[in-house]
């Protein structure tokens, strides 16, 4: 039987204004390696295989016939959560906020959720449900390596 003093403790408490800004300073690495902000001149166009869309709390990689977002939720003020960053792959073209609703929608092909770590010992600061830990140019290898091979998969027209 396991005594009180035997159970692992869990913090209930909310995370530090300190813990908060260090989690979305790195939310911000990993959307600049993505996406960055970008300002361009009246005469540039911007030519990739890839567009970039970037938002406040996520970023969108649009390919031809595939795509991948990025979204943070962060958690509540009030709340002992820290907030979670979703990476989802997609099939088609990916509508974004007050764009025109496209007939055919994209569909999700996987998904993945990593979380922060609230006292990383290092630049890992990103922990995913299988356990795997990662720093910010690390995700964004994984989230280019998963369009990539989406892209690679995706049905000819």
């Amino acid at each position: 039987m396991q005594t009180p003093s035997d159970r692992p403790t869990i913090a209930v408490s909310s995370p530090s204004s300190k813990t908060r800004n260090a989690i979305q300073r790195a939310v911000t690495a990993l959307l600049d390696e993505l996406a960055p902000e970008r300002v361009l001149k009246r005469s540039e166009e911007l030519r990739v295989g890839v567009e970039q869309h970037r938002t406040p709390s996520g970023c969108v990689l649009q390919a031809e016939k595939a795509a991948l977002s990025v979204s943070w939720f962060s958690g509540a003020a009030n709340s002992p959560a820290l907030g979670e960053l979703r990476v989802v792959v997609w099939n088609g073209i990916v509508s974004r906020r007050g764009s025109p609703r496209r007939k055919e929608g994209a569909t999700v092909v996987s998904e993945m959720v990593v979380h922060p770590i609230e006292e990383p010992s290092d630049d890992r600061v990103w922990r995913a449900s299988d356990g795997v830990d990662y720093n910010a140019s690390d995700l964004a290898a994984v989230c280019t390596r998963l369009l990539d091979k989406q892209v690679a998969s995706a049905p000819s027209a």
